[in-house]
């Protein structure tokens, strides 16, 4: 008690000569300190927390106190590193995002069609899931090298591969990821889940956002932070992330792992309501064999397609193929091969068979034209003969009538009615 008067005489002499004083202290069991002095004296109090949960550690600030001015009561992050101290008031974001009508391609060209036509919203959320092995990071990376061939900055966030393994995995097919990251168009940021907790991976984040500043943002994948806490603060974390990215007009495009089991209507971390674009990866089994599919789930302000996708990992990168139904259901992979060369051996047999039809008629076509040139040709020489016979009657004709007017002359016969023609 005696220590407490002390201080509460040293601040008002303090402050009676416009002094600002900064104390720090230790917490008591009941008190924020350990003297109790934040009631009585302190204009304002900051308390910083440091805790530790399922064995990661985090730091946390909160004001408890401001005199006279209004201020945050939540709990903010903070870091301590190389450039000081940051904080990173990422729960004051609210729904006041600006919206833009520009459209960026996915890296995909049937997808681009599938959406439309041109592509995602610049400044959209997309969220890319699917069971494993389905190809949300070839999706993820198809976008990153887009974004980088029209001269954008990406930032990679990876919370399972390294960047060389990243680079490896995607250049098999035919995605180039390294030429970027030497331009410098492309940061990789790696880390383990596990190596911090949910606030401080999203404070190192927003921080390397905020000093790299790209136009896309790529998190793969979002699930691995769901064995870091309960479902609330995975998707109070992740919301958080999604505004700030929609705020700063960053498209972001988060990859997510579903199990076999699990309904398509919504996902492991909770956020599929936050998304603008959600795109379906699954298996399809057929034939002995599973075989990937893709389907848009929604696209927000957008007509889309609503039709199911084979999904192909090739060696030039992702293609998308019809898948075949038929009577027999849904046919993909070697099946849909099968039935196609089925159906390509079926139009070869018909395309055969009409040519031999058409060759036939034409055929029939010549053997006619020649029989009626031959019919032409004798109709033209029986037509001369006749004419030749009709020339030949005439000629006799006006003979006959000048020889008999002849004779008449020499008779001295009255002039003869001229005969007619074709007979005396």
């Amino acid at each position: 008690m005696i220590l407490r008067e002390e201080l509460r005489r040293l601040f008002r002499w303090l402050k009676e000569r416009g002094v600002t004083t900064i104390i720090t202290g230790e917490r008591g069991k009941e008190t924020l300190t350990r003297q109790g002095l934040e009631e009585y004296v302190s204009d304002c109090v900051i308390l910083l927390d440091n805790r530790v949960e399922d064995q990661l550690c985090s730091r946390r600030l909160r004001v408890v106190k401001l005199r006279g001015s209004t201020h945050g009561t939540n709990e903010y992050p903070f870091l301590i590193d190389e450039d000081g101290i940051s904080i990173f008031p990422v729960t004051s974001l609210g729904l006041n995002q600006l919206v833009s009508n520009e459209r960026v391609s996915t890296g995909i060209g049937r997808l681009d069609t599938m959406l439309g036509g041109a592509g995602y919203y610049r400044g959209s959320s997309i969220l890319v899931s699917g069971v494993a092995g389905t190809g949300k990071s070839s999706i993820a990376a198809h976008f990153a090298d887009a974004a980088c061939r029209r001269g954008e900055r990406v930032i990679f966030f990876s919370f399972e591969e390294s960047p060389s393994q990243t680079i490896r995995n995607m250049s098999s097919i035919g995605i180039d990821l390294a030429k970027w990251e030497k331009k410098g168009l492309l940061l990789f940021h790696a880390s383990r889940p596990s190596s911090a907790g949910l606030e401080i991976h999203l404070s190192r984040m927003i921080k390397e956002i905020h000093r790299f500043r790209p136009q896309v943002v790529i998190a793969d994948p979002l699930t691995s932070f769901s064995s870091m806490g309960d479902l609330v603060d995975v998707k109070s974390t992740m919301t958080r992330l999604v505004d700030f990215l929609k705020i700063s007009q960053i498209t972001g495009l988060f990859t997510s792992l579903i199990s076999d089991l699990r309904p398509t209507d919504h996902t492991d971390v909770g956020i599929s309501s936050l998304i603008d674009t959600w795109i379906l990866l699954t298996d399809i089994e057929s034939a002995s064999e599973r075989n990937r599919s893709l389907v848009i789930l929604k696209s927000r302000g957008m007509s889309h397609s609503n039709q199911v996708r084979e999904f192909l990992l090739t060696d030039h990168g992702v293609e998308l193929r019809d898948l075949y139904v038929g009577p027999g259901g849904v046919l993909a992979g070697s099946a849909r091969l099968t039935q196609e060369a089925q159906e390509k051996a079926v139009l070869v047999v018909a395309t055969q068979e009409a040519e031999l039809r058409r060759v036939e008629l034409e055929r029939k076509r010549s053997t006619m034209e020649a029989h009626i040139a031959v019919l032409k040709a004798e109709f033209a020489v029986q037509e001369i003969a006749a004419q030749r016979l009709l020339a030949q009657e005439k000629i006799a004709t006006h003979q006959l009538a000048s020889d008999v007017a002849a004779m008449a002359l020499m008779r001295k016969a009255d002039k003869p009615a001229m005969p007619k023609e074709g007979g005396i």
